[in-house]
C-alpha cells in the first residue's frame, strides 16, 4: 500500500514507518523536521510538511491508499488545538482525493475508567490527575479529533493506548474494541496494531484499545522513564 504517515517523526511515527517499510509498503513520513528523520529507505519519502498546513497536507495526501496519525504534542496548561485542527485538514485531503482508510491515534485517557490492576492510587489520584487536570488541554482536543474522525465519511479507525513506554520490539498485543483494560501500551506494539489495522475491515468505524500484557514497567518504573524523561 502506498501509506502516508503524520507525526512520523515522533518515537511511535518512527517505529511505525520502519514496520511499514518492513511489510514492503511505499511510506510518506510527514514531519515539519524531515533534516532530523533517521531513516533511509528506497520505498520511503520524507516530506517536509505540517499537518496544520492544510496544502501541505493535500499535497501529502493525494495518491496514497490509507493516512495513519501518531501526531502528539506535549500536556500543558495552554490550548491545545495539534490533534482536531491536523485531523480537520488530513480527512478534508482525504476526502478531495478520495482516500477511504485513516487510522488515528488517541488515548485511553479520552474516556479514562478504572483499571483491575491499578489499584487505590492509580484509579483514584492518579489518573484522574493526569485526565482532568495536567492533562485537561490534551484530552479535550483528542476528545474534538475523535468527534471530527467520528463525524466523516470515511473508513475510520480510532486506536486508544494506554500509557506508552518503549520495548524493543512488538509482542503478542492486545487489541480489543472500546476499552481495553491494561495501563501501559508498548511503543512497539501500538505502531504493530496500526499496521495491522490497514490488513482487513473488523475494525472499520470503530474505536478499538491496544494493550502490551507482557513486560510492563512498575509504575514508578514508567514515571521514572516516561513522565519524567519527557521533561528532560
Amino acid at each position: 500500500m502506498r501509506i502516508a504517515v503524520f507525526g512520523a517523526n515522533g518515537p511511535t511515527g518512527r517505529l511505525l514507518t520502519d514496520q511499514a517499510l518492513a511489510a514492503g509498503h511505499q511510506v510518506t513520513a510527514v514531519t515539519r523536521r524531515p533534516d532530523s528523520f533517521p531513516l533511509r529507505h528506497d520505498r520511503l519519502e520524507v516530506a517536509g510538511a505540517d499537518a496544520l498546513d492544510p496544502a501541505a497536507v493535500d499535497d501529502v495526501v493525494a495518491e496514497r491508499d490509507a493516512v495513519l496519525s501518531t501526531l502528539g504534542v506535549p500536556a500543558g496548561k495552554q490550548p491545545i488545538s495539534t490533534y482536531s485542527r491536523g485531523v480537520t485538514n488530513i480527512a478534508a485531503a482525504m476526502e478531495r482525493h478520495r482516500v477511504r482508510r485513516l487510522v488515528v491515534v488517541s488515548s485511553s485517557g479520552v474516556a479514562p475508567r478504572s483499571y483491575s490492576d491499578g489499584g487505590f492510587l492509580f484509579n483514584r489520584v492518579l489518573l484522574p490527575y493526569v485526565t482532568r487536570v495536567m492533562g485537561r488541554t490534551l484530552y479535550d482536543d483528542m476528545r474534538r479529533m475523535e468527534a471530527l474522525v467520528r463525524a466523516s465519511d470515511l473508513d475510520w479507525t480510532i486506536v486508544r493506548p494506554s500509557g506508552l513506554y518503549h520495548l524493543p520490539a512488538a509482542t503478542d498485543y492486545t487489541l480489543v474494541e472500546d476499552h481495553a483494560d491494561g495501563r501501559f501500551t508498548a511503543r512497539a506494539d501500538l505502531a504493530a496494531s496500526l499496521l495491522a489495522l490497514l490488513d482487513g475491515d473488523r475494525y472499520l468505524r470503530t474505536t478499538v484499545g491496544v494493550i502490551t500484557t507482557v513486560d510492563n514497567p512498575s509504575l514508578l518504573q514508567w514515571i521514572r522513564r516516561e513522565a519524567l524523561a519527557r521533561k528532560s
